[in-house]
Formats: structure tokens, sequence, C-alpha cells
């Protein structure tokens, strides 16, 4: 948004901020009250006194920004900056105090004594009401960035909401009374204002004017790492080493991952026969800490006629906060507190609320279909290497009823349906690319360095050795994959019939454009006559690892699963519903892939951080299955072809089949893949109609002549 028309929204937007700012103010001066005497029932006392003296916490430092902002009349360089950019800027040292004193009670030494841990809360305030109150806390967080982002608006409803909790425990005559009364407002209050936050979350994903974050990157002064507060998110050591480390790089270095991040954008919509030239903007996410990067890289779109799209990480419950991070994020400042909080939307989900929210979802692609049609889809800055996790399961923690689960799956669906219309599957695309974090270790440096070079192989080479690979697996009807050692994998897989093999093929020979690094041939399978046991040892999954994951497939829908995660098998089932199925009954088989990325898996190998890999990386380092959709979710109907010329035909199943009677029910919205380690893996050997077996990978080596160029040494 250029200055002039940032002015004309502030004047427009003058007489409801007058209206904000007065409900504002009665609302603080209703919380410091509170705060200093709540006048609650004893065990509530303190919970009241903390949760109001965040709200003052909050207000101040509201406070201090709007004096910067309006005493710079003595710094020109200040006031420019304000004018340029919408806030003042922060020395490091109040960013740091600042940060320090409102995330504090996230920090392991502090959560589990503070009411944004479940399990304290209950302990304090009781089974009913500990669990809701704790999940209104950890909301309060998004107030924090939104301070910096001038939202007077969302401070205000959230303050009053604040006062009517604390009316509800003030006459509640019991605790039965007092869970009712908060599970009510806060009901209430999401169903209500889903006008703004939905409406918002439509906006922000596809309306360039909305720059906040653009700004920050694109005007801040970047060898002043003072910028990463502006940002209002948690700033850790991650997100400051990686700025500094950055800062280091050269330019040219910077604009080669620039680059190949902005070039697999591009390419992805060329290869795919998709006009870029009728889109105007790309969503970007990114890793707090790599702005010098996503600066390169935003000039880099613009060239393309592409204007950036940056939207925040979910914070609210309402938005799938603990989900994953998505979008602008930072390092967790504390993995049990997302764990703990994921399902917190269950207090107060029901067919009503999803209703609304849909409905405001519509409304707002309708009004505004026009930047819809605008966005080109995601380009996607994953990072990997924070310590390992281990999550740690409580009663406290919310867990979504039978009712809610379906609720989920149905949200998820019809709002994918409703967002597929407007920025429309067949025209857009994506990117993805990764980097470590300096968390990984000492040796961040050299594995930074080894990431790049893996993201700029020659994919020649790679395609051409793919391609071998295709041919032979264009003369078999199935697969047969199996494992070795302790691993128990034993499946076999259906592919697509072909009526023209001289013109068609059934995977796709995927190099590096839309997922980065190159490395992989995949295709979609038939369901029908895939069966078997998909086993893996340890994999790593949305930042999370899976320990000894084992799914079994019946005509390749996944019939049965457990992990070694926790003693109780069905705690472990537990988290593959939520994180794996993200609580469907039930997943299709959607993609078979063979990796070929040896240089990857041998990095891994020489730094042990085989586990730290994300999937994009590591779904190069081997065979693996995706459960969901297919790769071509929304594109079946678009015609693809390989470099050979050959056109791809296994892009659908017997499920997505079904997507132009029911659209809702063909396709389930989700796509992780699982890759089974090459040292696990004994063979993939293609079968044909006449029974004879050849073999793809022995031993973990692949036999395909002409592709022994993968074989690098894979082990010690």
């Amino acid at each position: 948004m250029n200055q002039d028309t940032r002015k004309e929204h502030t004047e427009e937007d003058s007489d409801k901020g007058i209206i904000f700012r007065e409900r504002y103010e009665l609302a603080m001066e209703r919380i410091a009250g509170i705060a200093a005497n709540p006048e609650v029932r004893e065990a509530l006392c303190d919970y009241m006194m903390q949760i109001g003296s965040f709200f003052l916490k909050i207000d101040r430092h509201r406070a201090f920004l709007e004096e910067k902002r309006e005493n710079v009349g003595q710094d020109p360089a200040a006031a420019d900056f304000i004018e340029r950019v919408g806030y003042p800027r922060l020395t490091r040292e109040e960013g740091a105090k600042w940060q320090e004193d409102i995330y504090a009670a996230l920090h392991e030494d502090h959560y589990r004594s503070s009411y944004l841990c479940p399990d304290y809360a209950v302990r304090r305030l009781g089974a009913g009401l500990g669990g809701i109150l704790s999940a209104f806390a950890a909301d309060l967080l998004a107030l924090i960035p939104w301070v910096y982002e001038g939202r007077l608006d969302l401070l205000t409803i959230y303050a009053e909401l604040f006062v009517m909790i604390h009316g509800d425990l003030a006459m509640a005559k019991d605790e039965g009374a007092a869970e009712k009364a908060v599970r009510d407002s806060i009901y209430w209050f999401y169903r209500d204002y889903s006008e703004i936050f939905t409406r918002d979350a439509v906006m922000n994903l596809i309306d360039p004017d909305r720059d906040f974050l653009t700004r920050i990157v694109m005007e801040s002064d970047l060898s002043d790492l003072s910028y990463l507060y502006s940002y209002g998110s948690p700033i850790g050591e991650n997100e400051l080493a990686m700025a500094a480390y950055l800062n280091r790089l050269s330019e040219e270095e910077v604009r080669r991952m620039a680059a190949t991040y902005t070039e697999g954008y591009r390419i992805g919509f060329q290869v795919t026969g998709k006009d870029i030239s009728i889109k105007s903007a790309v969503k970007i996410e990114y890793p707090i800490g790599m702005e010098r990067m996503v600066r390169q890289a935003i000039r880099n779109f613009r060239k393309m006629g592409l204007a950036p799209v940056l939207v925040r990480e979910s914070i609210l419950s309402l938005q799938g906060r603990g989900k994953g991070k998505r979008g602008v994020f930072s390092c967790s400042l504390n993995r049990q507190f997302d764990y703990d909080h994921k399902n917190d939307l269950g207090y107060y989900l029901d067919a009503g609320l999803n209703q609304r929210r849909l409905e405001v979802m519509q409304d707002t692609f309708e009004k505004h279909k026009k930047l819809a049609r605008g966005m080109g889809g995601p380009a996607v800055i994953d990072v990997f290497g924070q310590e390992d996790f281990e999550p740690v399961n409580s009663e406290a923690n919310y867990h979504y009823s039978t009712r809610q689960q379906e609720l989920n799956v149905s949200y998820a669906a019809q709002a994918g349906q409703i967002s597929n219309r407007y920025i429309i599957g067949r025209e857009r695309s994506f990117t993805m690319i990764a980097f470590p974090l300096p968390s990984i270790g000492d040796q961040f440096e050299e594995i930074f360095a080894r990431t790049m070079e893996i993201n700029t192989l020659d994919y020649h080479s790679y395609q051409r050795m793919q391609q071998k690979i295709i041919d032979l697996l264009d003369q078999g009807e199935r697969v047969h994959v199996q494992g070795q050692g302790g691993n128990q994998t034993d499946i076999t897989v259906e592919l697509f019939p072909t009526a023209d093999p001289s013109h068609m093929t059934r995977f796709e020979n995927c190099v590096a454009d839309v997922n980065i690094p190159v490395g992989e041939v995949f295709t979609s399978p038939v369901l029908e006559g895939t069966n078997g046991i998909l086993h893996v040892s340890h994999v790593y999954l949305d930042g999370m690892e899976f320990k000894d994951l084992r799914l079994t497939f019946r005509d390749g829908m996944l019939v049965d699963y457990s992990c070694g995660n926790f003693e109780s098998k069905e705690e472990g089932r537990q988290l593959i519903r939520e994180n794996i199925l993200y609580q469907h009954k039930s997943l299709p088989i959607g993609e078979f892939a063979i990796g070929t990325n040896t240089t990857a898996y041998r990095m891994a190998k020489d730094y042990g951080i085989g586990s730290k890999l994300p999937i994009l990386i590591a779904e190069k380092t081997g065979p693996h299955f995706a459960l969901g959709d297919t790769c071509y979710s929304h594109e079946e109907d678009n015609r693809v072809y390989n470099p050979d010329g050959k056109e791809i035909v296994a892009k659908e199943n017997s499920i997505s089949k079904r997507r132009k009677e029911d659209p809702i029910g063909a396709y389930f919205g989700c796509h992780t893949d699982i890759t089974i380690p090459f040292e696990e893996l004994g063979v993939i050997e293609v079968i044909s109609a006449d029974g004879r077996r050849r073999d793809i990978i022995r031993d973990g080596k692949f036999v395909v002549p002409g592709t022994e160029e993968l074989n690098l040494p894979l082990s010690d």
C-alpha cells in the first residue's frame, strides 16, 4: 500500500477508530479494577489478577509505542521511518526487554506454573473451568503482535470479553454454572465476531495492500537486528542467529538463494502449462530471520508482475493454533504449549459456528473475487533443525468428541471447496524450499552451505536417470516394496493402466521446480489392489517425531495404525489420528514415489540429522507414501507431460474420481509423506502382467542400468 492509499484508509476508518478507542478505554478502566480487586471466589482471584495484569502490560506497551510515534519531531530519521513503515522503530534493548517480559510464561522454567499450562490451570481452578480458561489465556497471546499492527479493534473486543468472563465468574453460583457461562460467552464471541476473524483470514490471504509484514521486510535496516522485534512475534536465538548469518553472506549468495526459490515458482507454472501472466500476487511464507533472502525474492517476484502477500502464522484457537508452522512464523518458544493447545477450538466448536464461518468466507471471497483470482499460490521457505521434542500427554488437554472430529473434517472440506472456487486450483501453482535453523548444532553453517548445494543440484542428470526408472516402472502392473532388518514394510502398489504406453506414462519425472530440491518419480496409485504394511523406525512429520510407525492398508485405505511414542497403544493412535489423519476415520494412499536424492541422504548421514529433515527433503531420500489427496488434487483434468513428451495419466483414484458429483467427499485437504530410509529398504521391484519381477532398488541400492551414479556411499 502506498502512502497516499494508507492515509485514505486511515481517514475512512477514523470514526470507527474513535468509537473503538472509547470502548477500549472503558474496558481497560474496568480491567484495572479487576486486577486490583477481582471480587470472585478465592480460587479464581489469582487467575483474574494475572490475566488482568497481562492486559495492563499490553496497554502500557501500546501507550509506549504511541508515545514513540508522537515524539519523533526531533529525529528526522525516525519520523521518516514511521512515514514509510507505519510503526515506530524499537532499539534492540527495548525489543528484547519487552519480549522477555511479555512472553515469560511460555518459557519452560515458568510454563508449568502458569495458567497457559492446562494441567496447572485444571489443578488450580478445577476440571470444568481450568481447561477453557487456559485456552482463553492462550488466545490472548495474539494481542502481542496486534499491538504492533495497531489493531485497536481486536484489542478492544478481547478486553471486553475478559470483562464479560469476569462477570460470568462473579455471578455464577457454582463451578458448573461458571463453566457454562464462560463457554457461552466465548462461543458467542467467536460466532458473532466471525465477521472480523474470518474476513481478516481471507483478506490477509489475497490482498497485497495488507502489507504490515511486507513493510518490515522491505523498509527495515536489516543490518540492525532490532527490526526483528517489529513483528511482535517471539524472537529467540534462532531468529537472531539466522538474521546475523544471512547478513554475513555475499550479495551473490543471497541472490542465488532467492533466484532458486523464485525460479522454482515460475517454472512450476511453465511446466504445468499454466499462465502466470494472469496472476497478480504470490503468498510468501518464511521463518522470521530470513528477511534478507525474502527481500530479494520479493524483488524477483515483482519483476514477474506478482505482488507479495505475507500472512502471519495462526495464533488463535479459531484459526488452527498448534497445527504446524505456516505463514510468517518464528520458532516455538515452547512446543509443549503448542501441543497442549492444538485442540482448544473444541471448547466452543459446533455446527452453528462452522456454518457462520463458511458464510463469511463465501461472502468475503465473492466480494473480492478479482483479488482472489489473482492469487498465484504459495511460495514456501521451510526450516529444519529444531531440538527434538517428545510430547507429554495430559488429561487436562482438550480432546475432540467424535461429533467434533466430524465437524472439523466437514469444515476443512467445505472451506477448501470455497477457496478453490475463487483461487482456482487449475490456475495456481506453488514452490517449496528448506534451510536449516541455527539450533541444528555447531555445524549449522556447514549444513546450511550443503543444503544450498542440494537445492541447486543439476537437474538434467537426475531427469535422465529418473527417466530410466520410469521406463522400467511403466512396463509393470504393480510395484512391491519390502523392508529389511527390523523394517516390516511389505506392500504392493497397484499401478494405473495405460491405454497407449508409447505416448502415456504413470509416473511424473519430478525435478527442481515446485518441490526443491530435485529428486523423485511419483504416481497416484490405483487404490483397489494396493495392500500391505508400511513401517518406519522413526519419521519426523510437521516437527514431531513418530517412533515405530506402522500403517496397514487394504485396497489403498488405511485400516489400522500404531506408533511407539507412548506406552499406551491408544495414546499412540490418538497422536496419529490428530497429526496424520487430521481427524479423518481413514485416508487413502494418494501418492507412491521413489526419492532419488542420495546426495541429501548422504548429508543427513554425515551430520546425523536424518530425523530433523523436513518432509520436503526427506521425501527425496527414499521411497515414500503419502496419505490423503493425490499430488494432482483439484487439477486432475489438466493435461501434464513429462520432459520426454509422454502424457502423465495417473492423476486420480476412485475417491477423487467422484469430484464432479461429490466435490466435498472427493478430497481430504491433507497430504502427508512418509519416507522409508534407504538402509531400511530391502527391495523395490516392478511386477509385470506375466509375473516377471525386475528390481528398481535392491538392498538400498539402485540397480536400473544407467542409475549407478545415484549409489553414493549411503552409510559409514
